[in-house]
């Protein structure tokens, strides 16, 4: 279980009713929320415990930080403790953390192939309007996350530090964008050439080979790269902070003489993160399709700003005309000033209404021509039955194979979408809907949720039949094995398991459904 805290950099972006409706946004996928909890709040509706919250944090007028404290418990893929589990760990957490007054309200997340929790706190406290704001949050959250491994079984996590601030960051943004970072192309590729460099010269002349440049920027260094990306040195290893530098180089020296020499063997380029295929074609195609949008959004936000010039122009005509029309006018001088005034007003009045045209228009177009990212096209792409894109997310080093309730078997005959999935996460497992059943789908197995039903098990089955054959591997609790057991033998399926109890416990349901069968047809009067 890995328990983090969200910090919003800006404060003036923060708004808890914005996260508040983010978490509760069901985003046209059944599977994404769950559970939905507040605590604190006098309100039982999630809208108005939002406005509540939001009183409450206004009536503190002292406070210059972040008011809201946006938390994420997330637990290993598989894992899916019920509801009154979730519920606990979240106030044990937000008691732990001094959170246990405070308004809150939390969230439970399906939509990934990890469950995770969303709690969104005010913290500002609802009766004495003080802000609380936890001393070394993460000392707190490694105690408390251990604690609750080991008394709900779940699987425990290494929850000391292992890389700072900035290696966090670029691990959460490759992630996330799978994308490389600088961070990590400078770490994975020639942080060792750099460290063995035993002169300022001979560091430059590592970091030219390698297409990048170390300066000064305020009292340390970055590496830059050719694009212009840069990240601080020290963020890619203690060992290059500029005073730990300075007291194995010496002072530090400018980079001299490289302007002449040969082209760097290489340079960083933002390209996907590692997979176990090739995906160069997936990605300059995807870098096409983006500077395609990118292109169009220039050109047509070109058109609406010289549409707004002209529609001004011809605003400032027409109202030279009104002012020498009303010049030429007979009549008293108060009458012509009024007309002026007139005049100037309505040409005032047009020109905002073109400016708000042009912001409406230009608000369009960006939200029509919005650029994604690399795992954002991959997800559209193989949602849209694009194999490749989807063959990829499987690829990435990240992914991992679906755990807990699983139905699988020993050979494949396809790798296909067994439906139109409701959704695809990033680790390319795809994600149907059969009732209140959802079916996860990962190419190598089938993972049926807590709260399957026996039309849900039926189809599951049938689905593992079409691409498995008819022989199936069943894995799970002994509950859902049972239950697999009698969906089988109730649809009369022509499946076999390969594990010898659950095949025998279908063969007795399977004989016990026809034994009542015959009893039901059993004409009345005939005894034998």
């Amino acid at each position: 279980m890995i328990v983090k805290h969200v910090a919003m950099k800006a404060v003036r972006k923060s708004n808890f009713g914005e996260l508040a409706r983010y978490l509760s946004d069901p985003q046209e996928r059944n599977e994404r929320i769950g559970d939905i909890r507040i605590a604190n709040c006098h309100a039982d509706e999630l809208a108005d415990a939002v406005l509540e919250v939001m009183a409450t944090q206004a009536r503190n007028t002292r406070a210059e930080g972040d008011k809201t404290y946006h938390l994420i418990i997330s637990f290993h893929a598989g894992e899916q403790p019920p509801d009154t589990v979730l519920a606990e760990i979240e106030r044990r957490i937000c008691v732990g953390l001094g959170f246990g007054e405070h308004q809150r309200i939390s969230a439970v997340h399906h939509d990934t192939d990890n469950l995770h929790v969303h709690v969104a706190i005010s913290k500002i406290h609802p009766t004495r309007l003080t802000m609380h704001e936890p001393f070394r949050a993460y000392r707190t959250l490694v105690g408390l996350c251990t604690a609750l491994e080991a008394e709900y079984g779940l699987e425990p996590d290494n929850h000391q530090a292992r890389k700072r601030g900035a290696e966090n960051r670029a691990a959460d943004m490759e992630h996330a964008a799978g994308v490389e970072s600088l961070l990590g192309w400078v770490k994975r590729e020639c942080l060792p050439q750099i460290q063995g460099a035993a002169s300022w010269m001979a560091l430059h002349q590592v970091m030219h080979d390698n297409g990048l440049m170390l300066r000064e920027r305020g009292n340390g260094l970055v590496i830059e790269a050719g694009d212009g990306t840069m990240v601080k040195a020290s963020s890619v290893s203690r060992d290059l902070s500029k005073s730990k530098l300075e007291a194995r180089l010496g002072m530090f020296r400018l980079a001299v003489g490289h302007a002449d020499q040969v082209e760097p063997t290489r340079r960083y380029e933002a390209r996907p993160v590692r997979a176990r295929i090739d995906t160069s074609a997936l990605y300059a195609r995807y870098k096409t399709e983006q500077q395609a949008i990118a292109d169009s959004r220039s050109f047509e936000l070109l058109t609406v700003r010289e549409r707004k010039a002209r529609e001004i122009d011809a605003a400032k005509r027409a109202g030279k005309l009104k002012r020498a029309a009303i010049k030429l006018m007979g009549g008293p001088g108060v009458s012509k000033k009024l007309l002026y005034a007139l005049a100037s007003k309505a040409l005032h009045h047009r020109i905002q209404e073109i400016h708000a045209q042009r912001r409406k228009d230009s608000q369009a177009i960006r939200q029509r021509s919005q650029r994604h990212t690399w795992n954002d096209w991959l997800q559209h792409q193989a949602k849209a039955g694009d194999q490749q894109a989807l063959a990829a997310l499987r690829a990435r080093e990240a992914a991992q194979g679906l755990k807990g309730n699983t139905v699988a078997g020993q050979y494949r005959r396809s790798n296909a979408p067994l439906a139109t999935p409701e959704h695809i996460t990033k680790q390319g497992t795809l994600i149907y809907r059969v009732g209140n059943t959802a079916i996860r789908d990962d190419g190598d197995k089938l993972n049926v949720s807590r709260s399957a039903s026996q039309d849900g098990l039926i189809a599951v089955l049938s689905m593992a039949a079409l691409r498995y054959g008819q022989t199936l591997t069943v894995n799970g609790t002994a509950e859902f094995k049972e239950q697999v057991a009698q969906a089988a033998a109730a649809a009369n399926l022509t499946v076999r398991f390969a594990d010898p109890e659950t095949e025998k416990r279908r063969l007795v349901h399977l004989a016990a459904n026809r034994a009542d069968r015959l009893s039901a047809n059993r004409p009345r009067g005939i005894h034998r």
